[in-house]
């Protein structure tokens, strides 16, 4: 049997609005860990890497992320000991047609033309071999060029996904989100399956579907691709080029123009697939009690049901609540009704209407070289845990409004302060004056952690002047 080039590409560029305070712009929910020790996006990956069978020939993943993610993107998949092919940054979001495309255009180099099996980053699925195996089947329709997409058996009416309705394998109509009495209808009628936003095709069968539905799309996405830099494994087309590439999705720009034009197939999957677009579905797929209640963390659950409860950072106890959904974090916390989880997109909005930080960060804001957590603040004084990773450091830098002490917990410090480099232990602390150039490192193998005490008139973390740094951060 001929072999196929089978190439996985992982969308991870969604901001997850919906699973909010969970997840933030800044750490959304793709690389959350939900359940279990790995995050969403990792399970996407892993769940790819048992894809290579017989004649089928699995390449490193593809991921399609922003800049901003960039180094979450790498951290994570490292844990899992797999290096990307190669992480494609948008410098803007611009739906998923643009991105497909960007991954299909990465693949084509070469003279390459595998079979790309596109998957979001943030679905759950709990029958592992049945996943495999209806991808397997999906790729063998789409190596004899047929655009294939997954199709979810449904199991109740649901309104919050689209649907496509099926003639065996064959695509006949792609259907928008339906209101209940109409789902309930295509439940009776059979048929017609949940589109669970999975494609599976070539390279270059999706590139000529797009230049026959939007040429504009597809050459907008080619102006930006010739430009595009890289840096180690990232590769990041042009700006100002993919500013102006149409905002659309893969269904919109394609999928549902092609019934009745393009060889377009189903593959029905059945192993435990939800999108995790909403609290509630978290609360479908967690593990529950007699009484339905779902909980993580420190939580206490009483003449309660059907209810779920997320503690991230302490004890949160619950009375008497019925189809309810308690989120906390560190500096929010979310009560809502289960029905109604969908709707937290618009606190997110008015979040971002209002500026307010908690719409973009944790309270423990993740950075390439660790993490730091903001423990106490005062208009002239900010408290901080900062832990650096083994070998990593922080950029040499100097501040204008505000000076730092620094009190090793844990690990060893090389402290650059002016122009002397000391060395600091567990127990030790150093002083930075204003406007001093400094940089903190960890030389050693074990992660250090220190305690920041800033104090000034100004303490916003724009107020950074960076010299030197290894993640290209520093001013031109």
């Amino acid at each position: 049997m001929n072999k196929i080039d089978v190439q996985p590409v992982i969308m991870a560029g969604g901001s997850g609005t919906r699973l909010w305070p969970l997840s933030r712009a800044g750490y959304p929910k793709q690389f959350l860990v939900l359940s279990g020790n790995t995050s969403l996006f990792q399970q996407a990956a892993s769940r790819l890497q048992g894809l290579g069978h017989g004649q089928l020939a699995v390449a490193a993943p593809l991921v399609v992320g922003n800049e901003e993610h960039r180094f979450l993107v790498l951290d994570q998949l490292r844990e899992l000991k797999a290096e990307p092919a190669a992480v494609l940054l948008e410098p803007i979001g611009r739906n998923t047609a643009p991105a497909l495309t960007l991954a299909a255009l990465q693949a084509l180099e070469g003279g390459a033309d595998p079979v790309l099996v596109v998957t979001s980053a943030d679905q759950t699925v709990t029958d592992g071999a049945a996943f495999t195996a209806a991808l397997r089947g999906a790729v063998a329709l789409a190596a004899e060029g047929a655009l294939t997409v997954l199709g979810i058996n449904p199991d109740r009416p649901e309104t919050g996904y689209g649907y496509i309705r099926a003639d065996g394998d064959r695509v006949a109509q792609f259907v928008e989100k339906p209101d209940q009495a109409t789902a309930e209808k295509y439940l009776a009628a059979g048929g017609y399956y949940w589109n669970a936003g999975m494609f599976v095709l070539k390279a270059s069968v999706w590139m000529a579907a797009l230049e026959r539905f939007r040429p504009d799309i597809a050459a907008a996405c080619r102006a930006a691709w010739a430009v595009r830099s890289s840096d180690a494994s990232f590769v990041r087309p042009g700006k100002a080029e993919f500013s102006v590439v149409p905002a659309e999705s893969v269904d919109y720009a394609v999928m549902e123009k092609c019934p009745g034009v393009l060889d377009i197939r189903m593959q029905a999957l059945d192993a435990g697939w939800n999108d995790l677009g909403a609290w509630d579905a978290v609360w479908q797929v967690a593990e529950k009690d007699a009484q339905g209640n779902a909980s993580v963390g420190d939580a206490i659950v009483t003449d309660s049901a059907n209810t779920l409860v997320h503690a991230t950072s302490r004890l949160v106890g619950v009375v008497g609540l019925q189809d309810v959904v308690v989120v906390e974090t560190p500096d929010a916390v979310l009560v809502a009704s289960r029905e109604r989880s969908q709707d937290v997109k618009l606190i997110v909005s008015r979040l971002g209407r209002e500026q307010r930080g908690e719409q973009v960060l944790h309270r423990k804001v993740h950075r390439p070289w660790g993490w730091y957590d903001s423990l106490d603040s005062g208009p002239r004084h900010q408290v901080k845990r900062i832990m650096v990773k083994p070998g990593a450091s922080l950029s040499l830098q100097m501040h204008h409004h505000r000076a730092e002490h620094w009190i090793v917990v844990s690990g060893t410090a090389e402290v650059t302060n002016g122009d002397k480099v000391t060395m600091l232990t567990e127990n030790q602390s150093t002083y930075i004056p204003l406007g001093q150039t400094h940089r903190l490192a960890n030389p050693g193998k074990l992660p250090l952690e220190i305690i920041e005490v800033q104090s000034g008139s100004y303490l916003g973390e724009d107020d950074i002047v960076r010299f030197e740094d290894t993640y290209g951060r520093a001013a031109k």
